[in-house]
């Protein structure tokens, strides 16, 4: 089935049957999150973060004050 086909049977559905798709598609892409892959910049990005964050060597912050600055940010 070609996702053109796919559309228009999701079209046919309920909002709550259309819902309960979208949960069960998220669940699965969850599920198979292992397979993606990493691109080799993300990686090593990655592990660079890593090491400061072993070393000390970073600056760390709780989330509440991360998300009490973005509230106070974007009012």
């Amino acid at each position: 089935m070609n996702s053109e086909a796919i559309i228009q049977e999701v079209n046919k559905l309920g909002l709550a049957e259309k819902l309960l798709l979208v949960e069960d598609v998220w669940d699965s892409i969850a599920l198979s999150n292992s397979e993606l892959p990493l691109p080799d910049w993300q990686k090593i990005e990655l592990d660079k973060r890593y090491k400061e964050y072993k070393t000390g060597n970073q600056d760390l912050h709780d989330w509440n004050s991360v998300h009490e600055d973005m509230r106070n940010k974007y009012k």
